[in-house]
């Protein structure tokens, strides 16, 4: 299948997902991950009517933002980032879905401060509790969005989360529910609010959208698998 077809066969899916639980399919966004695929798929993407895609490397981002600076393309940050890089999410982001550390936090707010910039963000929590993944635990987050208010230059839009990669959609579930949880809790606590709940990959969309995500991340459902390096 080409990129298009992949493009109208998972908005079918994200449809579907949403009929079953009497959602607006309005309310989810599809944002293609264009990670190590090249320029032309994304303009195929693009002729098919996106403009948002995930990138989960800084430099990739910087350097494809670059290339297409006059195309009118929003780069959404959904990867892990090190302080190191933050100069290239705060100058070439739009979005930074993967917040998942004050530190990191507060050296992003310096940097977007500094060009006067003001950044939406999604703060990141590692739902299945797994060493190797990154973010705040759940019992961290609502201390930590209270801590991040100090950032003016970040703007908390709402939560993201890797669900664990498991057959088991019992476990996937119970990743999405802990997320719905604290979204909750969230609002209860800032008196609304963080309305993006960004959760669901090529693997488990389908049970995400179900369980209440606003943002499901696609790449190889998309571009299929990704190109060696």
């Amino acid at each position: 299948m080409t990129i298009t077809a992949n493009l109208a066969a998972a908005k079918d899916r994200i449809d579907a997902a949403c009929a079953r639980v009497g959602r607006d399919p309005g309310g989810v966004e599809l944002l293609p991950v264009s990670k190590t695929h090249p320029l032309a798929d994304i303009r195929t993407a693009m002729g098919a009517g996106y403009r948002r895609f995930g990138e989960s490397r800084p430099q990739e981002l910087r350097d494809k933002a670059v290339e297409l600076a006059d195309a009118g393309v929003a780069w959404v940050a959904i990867g892990h980032l090190q302080t190191n890089k933050v100069k290239l999410v705060a100058e070439h982001a739009a979005e930074f879905q993967a917040l998942g550390s004050l530190h990191v936090a507060e050296a992003l707010d310096r940097r977007l401060q500094a060009l006067g910039r003001r950044l939406p963000v999604l703060v990141q929590v590692n739902s299945s509790s797994e060493p190797a993944k990154g973010g705040f635990a759940p019992d961290e987050v609502i201390d930590a969005v209270a801590r991040l208010r100090s950032c003016d230059a970040l703007d908390v839009r709402g939560l993201m989360t890797l669900a664990v990669n498991s057959p088991d959609a019992d476990a996937v579930r119970a990743c999405f529910t802990t997320m719905t949880d604290l979204q909750s809790r969230l609002r209860d606590a800032h008196g609304g609010g963080f309305d993006a709940l960004s959760m669901g990959m090529s693997g488990d969309f389908e049970l995400a959208i179900e369980c209440g995500s606003t943002c499901v991340r696609l790449g190889t459902t998309i571009f299929g698998p990704r190109p060696a390096l």
